[in-house]
């Protein structure tokens, strides 16, 4: 499975953004999906996932500003990202997983090259 993560760029705070991971040969709809970051220093981190029947999950410090969805007719996962902060400000990763916990990045078998977001005062 190759995904293709894009729609990262620089916003203000409190501004909005979408991110978009197109995936490509694999049977999208049988992946769990997942958003993790990644800011400078500081280790890779969980976001947002998806199962497979569309249930949602967040980090606490996204819950009710980001929200995670699916097209499977269109192979693409979404993360609509709002009321952005400057601690949102990292590297965001689309990544798939066949199993396992939704929050544990070794569970996730493939993954995007990342879009970087920044959020400027």
């Amino acid at each position: 499975v190759q995904l293709q993560a894009s729609g990262g760029g620089l916003v203000q705070t409190g501004g909005s953004l979408r991110l978009s991971c197109a995936a490509s040969g694999g049977t999208f709809s049988s992946y769990g999906m997942g958003w993790f970051r990644q800011a400078p220093g500081k280790e890779r981190e969980f976001v947002a996932a998806i199962t497979w029947v569309g249930s949602t999950y967040y980090t606490n410090s996204v819950k009710g500003r980001f929200t995670i969805s699916r097209d499977n007719a269109k192979n693409t996962v979404y993360l609509q990202m709002n009321s952005l902060k400057l601690e949102d400000t990292a590297v965001y990763y689309c990544a798939a997983r066949s199993g396992g916990g939704y929050s544990n990045m070794n569970n996730y078998n493939y993954w995007g090259q990342g879009t970087q977001v920044t959020v400027s005062s």
